[in-house]
């Protein structure tokens, strides 16, 4: 993904959310941004199972913030940000787009 960005001759910053969590003001512009259904930027992975959490819990902004607060590892990733919308990088074919787009 950074090889695609530098190869465009695009800065790129990198933000290690486990290491430093986005706020919940940071997620709320990422969730009011998002290029698509918010409920997108959570992973219904097995951890998310293993919590016992529902996909249809999480289909508002404000639940979407809050879970991503209390379990940030539950966040989608990568993420795009151009400062106008975020688009979530998967599947490569979407970041190629987004990044065309530019």
């Amino acid at each position: 993904m950074l090889d695609a960005i530098e190869a465009r001759g695009l800065d790129a910053q990198v933000v290690l959310y486990l290491k430093d969590p986005p706020s919940a003001a940071t997620l709320e512009s990422l969730v009011k941004r998002l290029d698509g259904p918010v409920g997108d930027l959570v992973r219904k992975d097995p951890f998310f199972k293993e919590l016992g959490l529902d996909a249809d819990d999480y289909t508002t902004p404000a639940a979407v913030v809050n879970l991503l607060v209390a379990y940030p590892r539950l966040m989608q990733r990568p993420l795009l940000d151009d400062g106008e919308r975020v688009v979530i990088a998967r599947p490569p074919a979407a970041a190629e787009a987004f990044l065309d787009s530019l």
